[in-house]
């Protein structure tokens, strides 16, 4: 199964009770980068059966626009093992509960997404491997006894590849 793991855009600061930032919207920026990276995922052909979302605001926000972008026509799912708090535990029952279908999107926070990444990619029990930047994408594919990292792609790295294209990676020069 291919898993798509998206970190929540862009939403400014954290605010100063749980309440309060639960409800934390994307900011001008966010919203951006979540069109953007669905953009690009759309350029690559990847497509999505089910997309999970974390019910926070911020990540169900990140998850529509990549989906909308994505072409996605069907519900995002809120799902509270994708909090921030959430448990590797929680998310593997989840990998399990959608076992079935060929590829899933799921969306949610930091520090649970990154240590969910490195879990996965490493076999072991380092939750640092790797780093989820704000907006980024991770494809993994999920088997039964291994895992592999297929790709990573910030925002900033999607952005500027789609600056360049279409111009000379160098100067043209004359021959002689």
């Amino acid at each position: 199964m291919i898993v798509y793991l998206v970190r929540h855009a862009n939403a400014g600061k954290t605010l100063a009770t749980e309440r309060l930032d639960d409800a934390r919207p994307l900011d001008e920026k966010g919203v951006e980068q979540a069109r953007l990276m669905g953009r690009m995922l759309s350029a690559l052909g990847e497509q999505a059966e089910v997309v999970l979302s974390s019910p926070l605001k911020r990540a169900s926000q990140t998850a529509s626009l990549v989906a909308n972008e994505l072409g996605y026509d069907g519900k995002i799912v809120p799902v509270k093992a994708l909090q921030p708090d959430a448990t590797y535990a929680g998310f593997r029952q989840l990998l399990e509960e959608y076992a079935g279908k060929e590829a899933i999107m799921v969306v949610g926070h930091n520090p649970s997404l990154k240590a969910f990444l490195s879990l996965l990619v490493t076999g072991d029990d380092r939750t640092d491997a790797v780093e989820m930047k704000k907006g980024a994408v991770a494809k993994v594919d999920v088997g039964e006894r291994i895992c592999k990292l297929l790709w990573y792609v910030t925002p900033a790295i999607a952005a500027a590849a789609y600056a360049n294209t279409g111009t000379r990676s160098r100067p043209k020069s004359a021959r002689k």
